[in-house]
């Protein structure tokens, strides 16, 4: 059996040959592609494309039809500590709007055994330090955002998976991320962020996979898809054919 990563390792996200039927529906047919550590890799595609059921797999929320989704080739349900491996953003509504984001980070810490002095650091990272004895209730959509990102990096994990982080965002919390990302890359670590803000995207990415109808467009460096189209923008319409409406396929979360 492979090794699980250490948290001095590397990790990469493998993507190998996944396809997943919902009914008489594929949401996902022979995805591959990699996302390299140092680097950010943008999952791109319309509505409906797959992204979403292809994330849920590699998080282990969702089992494949065939192929696998590895983190330093390791399935999620294999990995020893999960938290110190990947951290992941998929929803924002997850924290009760009761509790208070202190209490919220601090029995996420607990059930991914984690000291809860990791709770003020990961607080910190995030901004919202000043918020933590606030109930979530009062929080808005940006600050939620920041507090899901603060859970993600609870367990200082070396792969961070996000679904649309910069949702509800201001310009400086957008400017944070960014740079946020490239710090954490340039340190190593691997990143997969799927934004459907093109224009933002194409400031922070190395790297992206296109899926279009379940199935696999591009893999590879962001420079040579844009090549041709001088933007990432025009280059997802050309790779797309979105200038015509788009019907997406049905895409489940379960």
């Amino acid at each position: 059996m492979t090794p699980a990563p250490t948290d001095a390792n590397p990790v990469r996200i493998e993507v190998r040959g996944i396809s997943k039927r919902f009914g008489d529906v594929t949401a996902v047919d022979d995805i591959t592609f990699n996302a390299e550590p140092g680097r950010v890799t943008g999952f791109l595609g319309p509505n409906g494309a797959g992204k979403s059921t292809t994330l849920r797999i590699l998080l282990g929320l969702s089992r494949p039809d065939s192929g696998a989704a590895l983190l330093g080739g390791v399935r999620y349900r294999d990995l020893r500590m999960p938290a110190r491996t990947v951290g992941a953003v998929l929803d924002i509504a997850g924290a009760h709007p009761a509790m208070t984001a202190r209490a919220h980070l601090g029995v996420s810490a607990a059930l991914a055994g984690i000291d809860d002095h990791r709770v003020d650091e990961v607080a910190a990272i995030t901004g919202i330090t000043g918020f933590l004895d606030r109930r979530i209730r009062g929080f808005s959509t940006g600050m939620q955002q920041r507090l899901a990102i603060a859970n993600a990096l609870l367990g200082d994990p070396r792969v961070l998976v996000l679904d649309e982080p910069s949702n509800g965002l201001d310009p400086a919390g957008i400017a944070w991320l960014r740079s946020f990302l490239r710090s954490f890359a340039s340190g190593g670590g691997t990143v997969l962020l799927s934004s459907h803000v093109l224009s933002e995207l194409e400031q922070c990415i190395d790297d992206l996979a296109l899926i279009d109808g379940g199935r696999l467009v591009w893999a590879g460096p962001l420079a040579g898809f844009v090549a041709e189209n001088g933007t990432l923008e025009g280059a997802f319409l050309h790779a797309t054919r979105h200038s015509e409406p788009h019907t997406p396929a049905l895409e489940r979360t379960s």
